[in-house]
């Protein structure tokens, strides 16, 4: 069959899409209109109020802060949208406000986006006072953070969602079509990562009109994720950030609907990134920040096993000149995808040992939610992606219908961390993956939320 060929049928593989169905119909609406708060009104924050205040069924009722610089920006941003004006926490400081923004009448819904180390504990304030989460990644820190993540929404019932956008990537949805089309055949192994030069978002100037680059500061002469973000990488070595690279991955590999990760391993290389660039970049070998010895290795390598046989492989790479690639590679029976080169090789259709560019594939297996609302999503942030994000919290709150990335999903891609933490620091140990589903990967459906409404 040659590719114009198969491309045409390829039609008659997805059916309709009706293997990406939810279990749910989010037609008949719950709730019309949602009363959602903020907490964390920084960089990140900022994006997200961004989609929250363009939507016509969500009021910004309250934001949170501790920085009063951006809670003020978060408020100027509600003025230009010509939004009534959110009642506002923390700015005197007190790091505890965000329970009195949980303690409103009549709040639906929080978005949490602060520093990685605050979630856990938020969230679970949040679930208790039955205010349904949006998270930003990640869900912990510690491994026990994502067991009481998860045993707070087993006994409140409250919805949660972890807020991973890279899961709504055009690329990323149209080959999740493709592999439900068993384009690629049975699944082999599966790669990602987050790979992305992060040395001018780890140090600036300290100066809040600057919070990229312009210098070598962290920690409390930093500002935004300079202040925080850099001291994980001070004290902590391992796949720091998982989400991104392992989220469209385990959708492929329909885990928690039929499939689980049974074991992990980590290694890491040296530490060198860092330093060389906080000495390059200050000149000043006698600088404090070129004094820090950071234990994040540079390169963080992990590797998970799957029940159905397959694996997975993720890569940290944060501290390094590099352009920014999650490196995403599908490969099956019958071919694959590598995102990297944007292309894709199928036997029998593309020519022997030679790559075929993706674009045509892509086209052809567009998801649908892609083609209904890409116009809308065009002005978000991340190419679209936290349009979506959002949009998928939002619907299926009002449809009080399941999270599409719900709390199972959340702390199994979270916990990634904490294990390869202990795998390295254990001598590159394999480690058995905890099985946060307690068995109900064998009977939950393969879903995961993304069919043609939300």
């Amino acid at each position: 069959m040659n590719r114009r060929n198969f491309l045409r049928s390829s039609t008659t593989a997805l059916g309709g899409s009706a293997l990406l169905t939810p279990a749910f119909s989010a037609q008949a609406a719950a709730r019309p209109r949602l009363r959602v708060g903020l907490i964390g009104t920084g960089m990140r924050g900022q994006v997200l109020l961004k989609e929250l205040l363009r939507r016509d069924d969500v009021d910004v009722v309250a934001l949170c802060d501790i920085e009063p610089i951006m809670l003020g920006r978060a408020l100027a941003m509600a003025e230009k949208f010509q939004r009534p004006k959110p009642q506002t926490f923390g700015e005197s400081g007190d790091k505890l406000a965000y329970l009195q923004l949980l303690a409103k009448k009549d709040l639906d819904a929080v978005i949490i986006a602060t520093p990685w180390e605050l979630h856990a504990a938020m969230s679970i304030d949040a679930m208790n006072a039955k205010v349904a989460v949006g998270c930003e990644v990640v869900a912990g820190v510690s491994l026990q953070d994502h067991w009481d993540v998860l045993r707070t929404q087993q006994r409140t019932g409250t919805p949660y969602m972890l807020l991973e956008n890279v899961c709504y990537r055009r690329d990323v949805m149209a080959v999740l079509q493709m592999v439900r089309a068993q384009m690629f055949g049975e699944l082999v192994h599966l790669q990602g990562g987050y790979q992305h030069d992060l040395r001018a978002v780890k140090f600036n100037s300290g100066e809040p009109a600057k919070p990229y680059g312009g210098g070598v500061e962290f920690g409390d002469k930093g500002w935004s994720e300079a202040r925080w973000r850099t001291q994980h990488a001070v004290e902590r070595n391992g796949e720091l950030y998982p989400s991104h690279g392992i989220g469209p991955c385990a959708m492929y590999a329909n885990i928690h609907r039929g499939n689980r990760f049974t074991h992990i391993n980590a290694f890491a290389s040296k530490a060198r990134g860092l330093h060389d660039y906080v000495a390059n970049k200050s000149g000043k070998p006698e600088h404090p920040s070129a004094k820090v010895k950071f234990k994040l290795g540079d390169i963080i390598t992990t590797t998970l096993a799957c029940e159905n046989g397959e694996t997975i492989l993720l890569q940290h790479d944060t501290s390094l000149p590099r352009p920014y690639s999650l490196g995403f590679r599908v490969q099956g029976t019958n071919g694959l995808w590598m995102d990297v080169n944007h292309s894709v090789h199928f036997e029998g259709i593309s020519k022997p040992h030679q790559w075929e560019d993706f674009q045509a594939y892509q086209d052809k297996f567009e998801h649908p939610l892609w083609k209904k609302h890409a116009a809308t999503a065009a002005e978000a942030g991340h190419g679209g992606m936290d349009w979506f994000v959002i949009n998928a919290f939002i619907e299926a709150l009002k449809a009080d219908a399941p999270m599409p990335i719900d709390v199972y999903d959340a702390v199994a891609w979270s916990a990634i961390t904490p294990l390869s933490e202990q795998s390295i620091a254990e001598g590159f140990k394999t480690l058995p993956f905890p099985d946060f589903t307690e068995g109900q990967w064998k009977t939950r459906k393969p879903i995961f939320a993304f069919g043609d409404s939300y």
